[in-house]
């Protein structure tokens, strides 16, 4: 066992220092295996970060929810044109809500504006913050925390109290560390409002910031921007999932009864799932990972050719080493062993700088989309298996011609 070990390791020094001899070849064979892996682990990470960003941001809204909004209506219909989307009304989301009789959570909401000024005393943020109307059931419908404060109260949304929920970085812009903010007034576009609450961070989705963003109540929109041709957005959250197909059919038969959408025509609105937004956001990115899997395996199998010619070659330079080892009695499966060490050893250093610069840009890239840093372990598996058996495949032939090589002719072509 001892003698076995013994015998590995020396042949493990020896293949390092014929690599070192070469150091020019095996550098560019190690480019070439490092960038078929970096082609392969970048893509992956990058797609990776996007279905991690994907699963994070609409976790907001759960798996077991579906939203009614106003249908996009263009091209033809019928042989007509299409008529142009009916806002969803105040009057609707609240009659909704009133109808449904089921286990389901819904909630309500507008968007008022995305271009508004907060201010504060001598501060303001700039012409960048969104203004959403919510009602008392929005904050746990969305699954949204607050770092501080509270949400609202069914009597102050019905009032139109001017409360607000401000989002984190809104809170950096207008507050010192150390100072008060819950029960302090702002501006909203020249209205004040008292803070009640501010929103746990959320970081950047798919570019945007969810920090800029602040809640009121949704007639408080109705009082300072008007809902005229403005539509709101209805949310049902369902308390077991495998209701979701139920409930969605129960609230489709309900909304178009409160519409007036007679039968045998089409909806006026419709309603999208979640969960199957999210299936058709990670059926895309399959997509990705497939084509960057296809261009790191073509890659490899150039780095392989490139690998069996370098060895090739290393066998003919080196026939007078094979022929007095095989003189002093190394045996032909030592000889095969040395040469195959030697063809792993490039192959796993090529996989291990195609990796770490595979991490680096995938991650650089989502680092720009503002995605999460990630490590995709699997692939960095795969990866490595890769590099062995493109390794293995390219130089089994150089290394049997090696140990086949008669240690006297050997000897004489030196």
């Amino acid at each position: 066992m001892n003698t076995s070990r013994t015998l590995i390791q020396e042949q493990i020094k020896v293949a390092i220092r014929s690599i070192h001899g070469q150091m020019l070849r095996t550098c560019l064979t190690i480019g070439i295996i490092a960038m078929g892996i970096m082609a392969l682990i970048a893509m992956v990470t990058a797609t990776e970060s996007l279905k991690e960003n994907i699963h994070v941001e609409f976790s907001s809204l759960g798996t077991d929810s579906f939203t009614i909004k106003t249908k996009r209506n263009s091209g033809f219909f019928q042989g007509q044109r299409s008529e142009p989307p009916t806002p969803i009304t105040f009057r609707e989301a609240r009659q909704f809500t009133k109808l449904i009789q089921s286990d389901l959570l819904v909630t309500s909401s507008i968007f008022a504006s995305g271009s508004s000024i907060i201010g504060r005393n001598s501060k303001r943020t700039d012409p960048n913050i969104q203004i959403l109307g919510i009602d008392h059931n929005y904050l746990e419908v969305a699954n949204i925390p607050l770092s501080k404060g509270r949400g609202f109260s069914n009597s102050e949304i019905n009032e139109g109290t001017p409360l607000i929920i401000i989002g984190s970085s809104i809170e950096e812009k207008l507050f010192e560390p150390w100072e008060v903010i819950l029960g302090s007034n702002i501006l909203v576009s020249g209205s004040r409002y008292k803070v009640i609450g501010v929103i746990e961070s959320r970081g950047a989705s798919f570019g945007m910031s969810q920090d800029n963003q602040c809640l009121i109540s949704t007639n408080a929109v109705r009082r300072q921007f008007s809902d005229v041709n403005r539509s709101y957005l209805i949310t049902c959250a369902v308390a077991d999932t495998e209701n979701i197909e139920q409930s969605t059919d129960l609230a489709t038969g309900i909304f178009r009864m409160i519409r007036g959408d007679t039968p045998g025509k089409p909806s006026s609105f419709e309603i999208s799932k979640s969960n199957s937004l999210v299936e058709t956001l990670l059926e895309a990115t399959t997509g990705i990972t497939l084509a960057a899997s296809v261009i790191g395996i073509i890659t490899l199998f150039g780095a392989g050719i490139g690998l069996m010619n370098i060895m090739l070659v290393s066998v003919s330079e080196r026939t007078r080493e094979i022929g007095t080892r095989k003189s002093l009695g190394a045996s032909i499966q030592a000889i095969r062993t040395q040469f195959l060490i030697e063809v792993i050893v490039i192959g796993q250093l090529g996989g291990a700088v195609g990796i770490a610069l595979g991490l680096g840009l995938g991650n650089l890239i989502a680092s720009y989309f503002e995605t999460p840093f990630v490590i995709p372990w699997e692939w960095i598996a795969v990866g490595m298996t890769l590099c062995m058996i493109t390794s293995l495949a390219s130089g089994y032939y150089p290394a049997r011609k090696a140990s086949l090589l008669n240690p006297i002719v050997a000897l004489g072509r030196a």
